[in-house]
């Protein structure tokens, strides 16, 4: 092998770094210890992964021939081996490698392992769309690497994104006990029901911004994709499979939020409960859908869940043919919450919190009926910018990562 050999490697490197913006960051660029040989960085389609991985890039290296960026799937490995690759690079100085779209390379874990063992002073960063293949390889790579998740625009970074507030993240314990002078700063600066209303409607992938109006069919695209491409490259299920997966999406896209009769479910997929079980849990460890029940969820012991929703708001307005904007609300608060602290359905209320705060989801009239008297119960309100006591803004819920 030659440069020449790689030079369209280097080519699409060049172009991408060089259209790679710096202005804004995604809330794990600084938590990731980028010293470490060996990361992984998981998360859905589009959540700005690659842009991450390319910001790093532009940000330490001052050399281009000190690193690599590389999609695997890219066309060049139709002819090429990634480990022919790493070897000529190697030889040539450049340890620095960083891999796009790793899972779509076959046995990607132990190639992986084997460039950790066999060159010592080998630094590489990966990523990977399907997040149940990552989690699946955990096993071999544990004592290896570290691993981090990216997932979506929180409402607090749309906000610096679009640059109308630059505002600090909040823990959950932090905002239910200042939640009123977090709120009070912000609703200062800016109207922020209206910043959560577009929020909601097309925020949660940042390219939304190159999508335009287009937004909405771009998000139904890409989940598409993750069903037919990004599923099928880590698991080994037939076309019909891949058919019946996208029909019980759409079905509960149509129902959220909905709380599952499995074999029903099964009955009109004419399928399993078990294979339903399976197909439902690989929707959401590939972000599509959010399983909640009354207890934590254990991927090795697949349970029927209590509820359903989609993963996101910005879904439901791409799949849903009619958005309650109760399930709205909810959907909101499972997909941010549920990044801070694991999440399960209560006997009361409608969500709970690291096991220890009970939530209601609701609009300006909610009140504590339902949940009265309850320890460690609060609302969470929309259509209201301050809130007192436990009566707490729902959109202050998107401001804890």
């Amino acid at each position: 092998m030659e440069y020449s050999d790689i030079q369209p490697l280097l080519n699409v490197f060049d172009r991408k770094l060089a259209a790679t913006d710096l202005r804004f960051k995604r809330y794990l660029y600084d938590q990731i210890n980028w010293n470490v040989r060996l990361i992984g960085i998981k998360g859905a389609r589009g959540v700005g992964k690659t842009t991450l991985l390319l910001q790093h890039i532009k940000e330490t290296f001052a050399r281009r021939d000190e690193v690599l960026y590389v999609s695997l799937d890219n066309l060049w490995f139709n002819n090429h081996s990634v480990a022919e690759l790493v070897e000529f690079l190697y030889t040539h100085g450049i340890v620095n490698l960083y891999f796009d779209e790793v899972h779509k390379c076959k046995n990607w874990t132990q190639l992986l392992k084997n460039f950790y063992d066999g060159y010592p002073d080998l630094n590489i960063v990966y990523t990977g769309s399907a997040m149940l293949a990552i989690d699946n390889s955990q096993a071999d790579l544990s004592r290896r690497q570290s691993l981090y998740t990216l997932n979506g625009l929180s409402f607090r970074e749309y906000l610096e994104y679009e640059g109308a507030a630059s505002l600090p993240s909040i823990s959950l314990e932090t905002l239910l006990d200042t939640h009123t002078h977090y709120a009070a700063e912000v609703a200062a600066k800016i109207k922020v029901l209206k910043c959560f209303d577009d929020y909601l409607n097309r925020g949660y992938y940042p390219y939304y911004k190159e999508a335009g109006n287009d937004y909405r069919m771009r998000v139904a695209e890409v989940a598409g994709l993750v069903i037919d491409n990004d599923i099928p490259a880590v698991e080994d299920i037939t076309y019909t499979t891949v058919q019946k997966i996208k029909k019980l999406l759409m079905v509960i896209a149509e129902n959220v939020p909905l709380e599952p009769n499995i074999n029903r479910l099964a009955a009109q997929l004419a399928s399993t409960r078990d294979q339903t079980l399976k197909m439902l849990y690989l929707l959401d460890r590939a972000a599509l859908l959010c399983l909640l029940s009354d207890t934590v969820k254990n991927y090795k012991h697949l349970t029927g869940p209590k509820k359903i929703y989609l993963n996101n708001a910005n879904l439901m307005h791409a799949l849903s043919p009619r958005v309650s904007e109760g399930t709205l609300r909810e959907t909101f608060f499972a997909n941010q919450v549920g990044a801070a602290a694991p999440l399960t359905i209560p006997r009361q209320g409608d969500f709970l919190a690291d096991g220890t705060y009970l939530f209601e989801v609701g609009g300006s009239r909610k009140t504590f009926g339902q949940i009265a008297d309850l320890p460690n119960s609060y609302l969470a309100i929309d259509d209201i910018e301050i809130g007192r006591g436990n009566r707490i803004p729902l959109w202050t819920f998107g401001c804890l990562y």
